[in-house]
């Protein structure tokens, strides 16, 4: 048990848990950078602590001031949040050697899942669907790794088993192409990751990027809350979610959260975790684990009604899920936009001072943001500035609430991405549903906004 949780992270994330920890009766402690000591949480937390200078090499990702943080201020457990150490093993394998809880699950499921290779590997045994690929990771021998790949067969992509956030990875269409993308893939890997493991996948030309939520807890409990649609997106990043997924049979998302459930009791998961998919033809194939809290977790709040974090917060104290499987229900459809400090048409970085701020409002709308008039964004962090969600009885109402809502929202001062989610708002393949995860890039190549960058 513990009463007392330091927030390990910044930004809108930061101060979402701060907010759960406050309706729990927690008390917070805040680690901030020298950039971020503005930042509402900061303000908000009970307790702030600097350390470091802005670059997160010197702060956020620095693990033993973390953990000395949390001694000195008597907090007895670390939320990390997203990015950063949110999916270190070592880090939460630190956290655990010092007496304290890391807001997550163990550091040997974070090792278990975290590497690709082995992720497969289990969720194979237990039952879950993946994409046909290399037997674990890849020889040296380049007769062998030939070999592999034609076992696999073409096209095919090269994938790192440390990797994540679209990085990590190449697409091999002919054979005489194949050994230099391994090589060049297994340097990155090494360079990025500190792990140059890579292992060979067949790829998928136009799938859809599928997640399932899950919630485990250490009394034998799983359950999965639905599933999330991230299909838009750019360079395998993700600009809106939604759920539940258009065109998909309630009854095959069934089948394949219950699997994701299983598989967690399986491999002794507990917290919060998002099965990643990628879904063509009718079938499901499993990529990889987030072993932490989304971005896009509100999205499925506002379906199911449950508090993601909340629960984590919970699971992490020793207690059962305050929710079963038979408890959860869906209810209408949620979409979310993220907002960054990006120009919405070269998606150049736009630090800066923030001169207007103006959030939306009306039924059905969410901000998650830490924006505020006057707040200079700095440069040295994700460009992430918030996130708006509607909530709707049907996507057509959802979608209505999000029209009207970007509408409302004003970002002065610097450029954003508002205009860009505009446009996707109204463009004819979104609004019918069930784009593939390139239908963004089309959109781009074809010069679909060139009307809206004129404006």
């Amino acid at each position: 048990m513990f009463d007392t949780v330091l927030i390990a992270n910044r930004g809108e994330i930061a101060l979402r848990v701060l907010r759960a920890c406050k309706a729990l009766g927690l008390k917070t402690v805040a680690v901030h950078s020298e950039a971020d000591a503005t930042l509402r949480h900061v303000a908000l937390a009970d307790q702030a602590i600097c350390i470091g200078p802005a670059p997160s090499s010197k702060s956020y990702l620095c693990k033993g001031e973390i953990i000395l943080a949390a001694q000195l201020s008597g907090a007895g457990a670390i939320h990390p949040g997203y990015g950063f150490l949110s999916e270190s093993a070592d880090f939460a394998e630190m956290v655990e050697n010092a007496g304290l809880s890391f807001i997550g699950p163990s550091s040997a499921a974070i090792r278990l899942m975290g590497d690709k290779v082995s992720a497969k590997r289990a969720m194979t045994a237990s039952g879950v669907p993946c994409v046909p690929g290399s037997d674990g990771a890849l020889p040296e021998s380049s007769v062998e790794i030939s070999a592999a790949a034609e076992r696999v067969g073409y096209p095919l992509i090269v994938k790192a088993a440390g990797g994540g956030g679209g990085r990590g990875m190449r697409i091999v269409r002919e054979p005489a192409d194949l050994l230099q993308a391994v090589a060049m893939t297994r340097e990155e890997a090494g360079r990025a990751f500190g792990n140059p493991t890579v292992y060979l996948e067949r790829f998928l030309e136009a799938p859809r990027h599928i997640e399932i939520q899950i919630l485990a807890d250490k009394h034998g409990h799983a359950i999965w809350l639905g599933e999330r649609d991230c299909s838009m997106q750019r360079r395998n990043q993700k600009i809106i979610e939604e759920s539940p997924a258009p065109g998909i049979a309630r009854t095959e998302i069934a089948r394949i959260g219950e699997l994701c459930a299983r598989a967690c009791l399986d491999v002794g998961y507990t917290g919060a975790g998002t099965f990643e998919f990628l879904y063509e033809g009718g079938a499901f194939y499993f990529i990889e684990m987030n072993t932490r809290v989304q971005v896009e977790h509100p999205v499925t709040e506002l379906v199911t009604g449950v508090d993601i974090v909340a629960e984590q917060l919970r699971v992490a104290m020793g207690e059962p899920l305050s929710v079963r499987q038979s408890d959860i229900r869906f209810d209408g459809h949620a979409i979310e936009c993220r907002l960054n400090a990006e120009n919405p048409w070269t998606f150049a970085p736009s630090p800066g001072r923030v001169t207007e701020w103006v959030a939306p409002g009306g039924p059905g709308v969410r901000v998650e943001s830490h924006l505020y008039a006057g707040y200079s964004i700095p440069p040295n962090y994700d460009s992430l500035i918030g996130k708006l969600l509607t909530h709707g009885a049907t996507r057509e109402q959802a979608l209505a609430r999000m029209r009207v809502a970007l509408e409302e929202t004003v970002v002065a001062g610097i450029d954003s991405t508002i205009a860009l989610h505009r446009e996707l708002m109204k463009e004819p393949g979104f609004c019918e549903g069930g784009i593939d995860i390139h239908h963004l890039e089309r959109l781009i190549e074809s010069g679909a906004f060139k009307g809206a960058q004129q404006v």
